[in-house]
């Protein structure tokens, strides 16, 4: 990685165009079929934003005689890596608990012993925003160093109107110390803390409405989240959150139907929601209602694997119903410890059966569309963000059928090459 004090302006201002050549491009533009592929493609970039993009037989003439040009050799270009749904500003870790539970400890025995969520909030709330921002650079750095140019980051682990906040502001300062795109979720609604046990209604009163509004005023957040689940939020408790954000001009979003069907998807499709996330428990017509609603459908195989789910995400309803699928890391320190994107492809694929495309795509074009960004990446076209990632594969399935391999070459951010 190039640098450790990046600004996404610095990285725009260019004296001449860059010609990309020599590339199999898979632009995931939409116009085109499948994953959009250009063999014998070129980029041309100018200003940090895609000017060309398609046939080098096609290239300007003017582009050429200006460009500053870089032989790729054939190598495979996909639009750069969105990961857009991540929880990895947080304190401390639960190796710990997993221990315990390789050991045979029950939920309760581990939650007694000040495992769980407590554990992580305890941390988080420990560490200063300095704090959270070196305990989550190694694993931003995990995740850039696969191609990665989008990120969301969501608070959830403070519970209380400071540390949240203080969670916000470090994954700002993460986008301004790091080449990628930073996108801030407030998730006040991911947990009741101990001293409101039993009263989700007078937390959401006193904490995450209060919160929200504070963020909101001080420029921190972009989206906002809950999690509607019977160990969380009800649909009643979730909408109040929903109805400020509404009032605040935010978009919305939510874990859903991850553990049991509580009507959380059809929730947030009435709030035309970004995206509803997890989602094992989905009906078809919980599908079907995502797909009007313009609602992305985010899987999370590696909470699926680390917390041994045995029901799946109804992925052939989610085809029928014609819902766009993302797939994400959802890094986190209790029930996903994944930092990676190409290993989130794998576990899609054999773990929920998605196809080759379906992977790509959604760590790609769905991913940004989950985040509200497919106007500025996600894809190869032109007046987008440069945004892409070269990769030394002979072809793409590689990405996704690959365990524990990075075959990244290099990557581009607005423009900016990053070497790995």
């Amino acid at each position: 990685m190039t640098g450790n004090n990046f600004s996404g302006d610095e990285a725009s201002v260019q004296e001449h165009p860059h010609l990309w050549r020599n590339a199999r491009l898979a632009t995931l533009d939409p116009a085109r079929q499948g994953l959009g592929i250009v063999e014998k493609g070129a980029i041309v970039v100018e200003n940090g934003r895609i000017t060309f993009v398609g046939p080098e037989s096609e290239v300007p003439v003017l582009a050429i005689e200006r460009a500053e040009i870089t032989d790729l050799e054939g190598r495979w270009v996909t639009p750069g890596l969105v990961d857009c749904h991540t929880h990895i500003v947080y304190g401390g870790n639960r190796a710990r608990e997993f221990e315990m539970r390789l050991e045979g400890a029950t939920y309760e025995e581990v939650a007694r012993a000040g495992g769980g969520i407590v554990s992580s909030v305890k941390a988080t709330n420990a560490l200063s925003v300095d704090g959270l921002v070196a305990a989550s650079l190694p694993r931003l750095d995990t995740l850039l160093s696969e191609g990665m140019t989008t990120i969301e980051i969501k608070s959830g682990y403070g519970l209380n109107i400071d540390a949240e906040l203080k969670m916000l502001r470090a994954a700002r300062q993460l986008g301004r110390i790091r080449p990628v795109r930073v996108v801030t979720t407030y998730l006040g609604a991911h947990a009741t803390p101990v001293e409101y046990k039993g009263r989700n209604g007078d937390y959401i009163t006193d904490v995450v409405l209060p919160g929200l509004e504070q963020a909101h005023a001080e420029g921190l957040v972009d989206a906002v989240d809950g999690f509607c689940e019977g160990i969380a939020f009800s649909t009643d408790e979730i909408a109040r959150v929903f109805d400020k954000a509404q009032r605040l001009g935010l978009p919305v979003k939510l874990h859903a139907e991850q553990l049991s069907n509580l009507g959380g998807a059809k929730l947030a499709a009435s709030y035309l929601a970004l995206s509803a996330d997890h989602l094992e428990y989905l009906t078809a017509e919980d599908a079907a209602i995502m797909a009007a609603a313009g609602t992305v459908a985010v899987l999370l195989p590696g909470a699926f694997y680390a917390i041994n789910e045995k029901q799946k995400p109804p992925v052939k309803a989610l085809r029928a119903a014609g819902a766009h699928i993302a797939i994400a890391t959802d890094c986190n320190p209790g029930t996903s410890p994944l930092t990676s994107l190409l290993l989130t492809m794998n576990m899609s694929a054999t773990l929920f059966g998605l196809t080759v495309e379906e992977c790509i795509a959604g760590v790609t074009r769905q991913g940004a569309r989950a985040l509200g960004l497919l106007d500025e990446t996600g894809t190869l076209e032109t007046g987008k963000s440069a945004d892409f990632a070269i990769w030394n594969v002979d072809s793409l399935a590689e990405l996704v059928y690959r365990i524990g391999f990075n075959p990244l070459h290099a990557h581009v951010f607005k423009g900016e090459r990053i070497d790995r």
